[in-house]
C-alpha cells in the first residue's frame, strides 16, 4: 500500500470514526453510566466486532476482484454513490438523543464486552459501508492481503482511540452532542458526501 494512499485512508478513517454511530453512542452511554475503565470492555468488544465485519467485507471484495480486474472501477463508483447517499441521510437526521436504558443493564465486564461486540456485528449497514469504503483505497497492482491487513489495523486502531476518548469525556460530550447534534450531523454528512464524490476519482 503506497504511503500517500495510506495517509489519505488515515484521514478518511479518522473522520469516519468521529461520525456518530451505534458503537460510539453505546460507548458514550456506558462511559457516562459505568466509568471509562469499565467501558474499555465495551470498546474492546466493538474493536473485535469491527475486525470481523471488515474481514467479511474484504472476503467479498477479494472474490469479486479475482473474478474481474475491472470490478474495482465498478466498486468505486457504486461505493462512492452509496457514501453520498449515507451522507444525505446523515445530513437530514435529527440530533442524537442518548438513552439511559443501559443503567439497568448488567455491569459485568463480560456483558459490556458482549454489548460492544454485538452492536458492531449486528448492523447490516456496516457490512455494506465497508464494502463501499474500502475499495476506494485498493491498488489491484499490489497484493490484496497486506493492503487488507493494513486497512483493518489502521481503522480498528483509530476506532479504539476515538471510542476510548469518548468514554473518558462521556459526561462532557453527551450534553454537547445533544445541544449541537444537528450541526454535527450535517458536518459528518458533508464529510460522507465529499468522500463519495472525490474518492472514486482517486488513483
Amino acid at each position: 500500500m503506497a504511503l500517500h494512499t495510506w495517509l489519505l485512508y488515515l484521514v478518511a478513517a479518522i473522520g469516519l470514526s468521529l461520525t456518530p454511530g451505534p458503537n460510539s453512542l453505546l460507548v458514550l452511554t456506558h462511559g457516562a453510566l459505568h466509568g471509562d475503565r469499565r467501558t474499555l470492555f465495551t470498546v474492546a468488544g466493538g474493536a473485535i466486532g469491527f475486525t470481523l465485519v471488515i474481514a467479511m467485507s474484504m472476503v467479498g471484495i477479494g472474490a469479486l476482484l479475482k473474478a474481474s480486474a475491472h470490478a474495482l472501477i465498478v466498486l468505486k463508483l457504486v461505493g462512492g454513490a452509496y457514501l453520498v447517499w449515507l451522507g444525505i441521510q446523515l445530513w437530514r437526521s435529527p440530533p442524537v438523543m442518548l438513552s439511559n436504558a443501559a443503567a439497568a443493564g448488567d455491569m459485568r465486564p463480560r456483558s459490556l464486552f458482549r454489548q460492544g461486540l454485538l452492536t458492531a456485528v449486528s448492523n447490516p449497514k456496516a457490512l455494506l459501508f465497508y464494502g463501499a469504503f474500502l475499495p476506494q483505497f485498493i491498488d489491484v497492482k499490489r497484493p490484496l492481503l497486506p493492503q487488507f491487513v493494513i486497512m483493518t489495523l489502521t481503522f480498528v486502531g483509530i476506532e479504539w482511540l476515538v471510542e476510548w476518548g469518548l468514554a473518558l469525556l462521556a459526561h462532557r460530550v453527551r450534553p454537547w452532542l445533544q445541544r449541537v447534534g444537528r450541526s454535527f450531523n450535517r458536518a459528518c454528512g458533508g464529510l460522507f458526501i465529499g468522500m463519495g464524490c472525490a474518492l472514486p476519482m482517486t488513483r
